[in-house]
């Protein structure tokens, strides 16, 4: 009887191995989970009411191009990896977020023209308000969401005008920049669409002092609608190319400090408080 109990024994327990390496083989590695590219990057697109249909189908197409263009595909090549990972949302307002191009690697120009075709697919998304803090927050998520694992992980966030709805703006940037996540703006000056009451003259300034950070990040202002392809490209090949050619942002050997901002006053509330002071109601607490 006890040699028996004794093989059920023995069989259990190779049952149960067998079964171990079963699940393992099947189950994935964390090293398949997490393929290697040189950059993660996210690009945020306003979408706000600010902005007319013409100008939201300027955006869409300038970025499709960018994507496509032969500098930017050899910044890519020249990489390390040789391809990044790219993410594609539209924002506006606090919970306005459409996720259009979910995380997708750009390793060739076929990819790169399969994600511009995602882009240019469907008319672009609208709504009202303006709050990039739920951007960041939204861009900040999707890096929890990658199966990727860059070099270098970047927020790229265009918009027409400052944070009036959600968070402070630059205390979300500041947490996300604390992570390890560099945020560079693409501020949009060009004075058009439906609602443009909350313009700010130095919209450059404001994205430089309360929504970008991180170290090398930076903005490129867009004063001309004309303009808007060639700054979309310029600054994807800044943010790839750094990746590739700046032992900075390397993990683990830092070469060079942070970019630090000169220490000069600005109100990161500017935006809210034009909310709050406007002398008409949209019918929007």
């Amino acid at each position: 009887m006890e040699r028996r109990f004794t093989s059920l024994r023995l069989v259990n327990a190779a049952i149960a191995s067998l079964g171990a390496c079963v699940l393992a083989a099947l189950a994935p590695s964390q090293s398949s989970a997490q393929e290697a590219v040189d950059v993660e990057l996210v690009l945020a697109v306003d979408v706000s009411l600010s902005m007319s249909h013409d100008e939201l189908r300027i955006q869409r197409d300038g970025y499709a191009a960018a994507l496509t263009h032969d500098h930017v595909l050899n910044a890519i090549r020249d990489g390390l990896h040789g391809k990044i990972a790219v993410a594609y949302f539209e924002w506006a307002g606090e919970g306005s977020q459409y996720l259009v191009v979910p995380w997708t690697v750009i390793a060739s120009r076929a990819d790169a023209e399969a994600i511009a075709a995602r882009i240019s697919a469907n008319p672009p998304n609208s709504a009202r308000r303006t709050s990039i803090s739920s951007g960041l927050r939204y861009a900040h998520d999707l890096f929890a969401e990658s199966a990727f694992r860059g070099t270098k992980r970047v927020i790229d966030v265009s918009g027409d005008g400052p944070n009036n709805q959600g968070e402070w703006v630059n205390v979300v940037r500041d947490e996300i920049v604390g992570r390890g996540i560099v945020i560079n703006g693409l501020p949009l000056m060009t004075r058009g669409g439906v609602a443009s009451g909350f313009d700010i003259a130095d919209l450059d300034r404001y994205y430089e002092h309360c929504v970008t950070g991180g170290p090398g990040s930076f903005v490129v202002p867009v004063n001309d609608w004309q303009n808007f392809p060639e700054a979309v490209r310029r600054k994807l090949v800044m943010e790839i190319a750094d990746s590739a050619t700046d032992p900075y942002f390397r993990r683990g050997t830092p070469s060079r400090p942070p970019v630090i901002r000169a220490a000069e006053a600005y109100d990161c509330q500017v935006g809210e408080k034009r909310w709050r002071g406007r002398s008409w109601d949209w019918g929007t607490p």
